[in-house]
């Protein structure tokens, strides 16, 4: 009742009985939390943050277990600005990122228990690629539609208690997901959408030039064939078995009570 209370408060679109968050309006800085952690994968993050980070101004927060550079799965060091300590309490955005790191932070108890503790006051939560199976860990997923990267989608958010959905952005309610990679674009426009208008998200498409053509039309199984995916699944063989045990895990297991809705 008192994570009711406060989303509440702070969230004048639930306070009218709505459960969708509204726009926030354009003279407030959104409050932006993302999760940095060894072994994410960089663009997941660079991506939605080069397209959200125009309307948090001094209110984007790159978050650690501890501030200082963080090791992405290419071997690029991101820098968290603040420690889970000094993230603040209250965001409208908690963003999680996902990587080759994923299966290792499914079982850190000290990151699911962050999750856990600011998703109680956050207006959206959000995750890119296999970030969605870290929300899922920390049971924030339970009974929500979403997605994942395609090697994980169908094999893990069930094991967390999430609907999978074949497609490249997920809506429900105050989650959304986004399925691999360079869908985490697609995830930074959609939400610019619902944070300030369809017109900030046009104008920040245009100034950032997406409009994608793509050399080949690979970016699915299904286009990619046979050959491709057995190569891609070689390549992510370790992450699949990985994340895929982690969701069996009984050790992330939490009771539905102590879960903020």
């Amino acid at each position: 009742m008192a994570a009711a209370a406060a989303a509440a408060a702070a969230w004048p679109a639930l306070a009218a009985g709505s459960d969708t968050p509204g726009l926030i309006p354009p003279d407030r800085s959104v409050r932006i939390a993302m999760l940095l952690f060894p072994g994410m994968t960089a663009l997941d993050l660079v991506g939605p943050q080069t397209l959200l980070a125009g309307m948090a101004q001094d209110s984007l927060y790159l978050v650690a277990e501890q501030i200082g550079p963080v090791a992405t799965d290419t071997g690029l060091a991101l820098v968290a600005t603040h420690s889970f300590e000094t993230c603040p309490q209250a965001l409208d955005v908690l963003f999680v990122p996902g990587g080759d790191g994923t299966p290792a932070q499914m079982r850190n108890p000290t990151l699911l228990a962050f999750l856990r503790e600011r998703a109680a006051r956050a207006m959206w939560l959000t995750g890119v690629c296999t970030g969605s199976l870290i929300l899922g860990a920390a049971g924030l997923l339970r009974g929500y539609r979403a997605t994942s990267h395609w090697c994980l989608r169908n094999a893990a958010l069930p094991l967390l208690g999430a609907e999978p959905v074949a497609e490249r952005v997920v809506f429900d309610r105050n989650r959304v997901t986004g399925a691999g990679v360079s869908a985490g674009l697609d995830l930074g426009l959609a939400l610019a959408a619902r944070l300030r208008g369809a017109e900030y998200a046009r104008t920040a498409q245009l100034v950032a030039e997406y409009a994608p053509e793509p050399p080949f039309q690979a970016g699915t199984p299904a286009q990619a064939g046979p050959a491709a995916v057995r190569a891609a699944d070689a390549i992510l063989a370790p992450l699949v078995a990985g994340a895929t045990e982690a969701a069996r895990c009984p050790e992330r297991g939490v009771s539905d009570a102590a879960l903020p809705r």
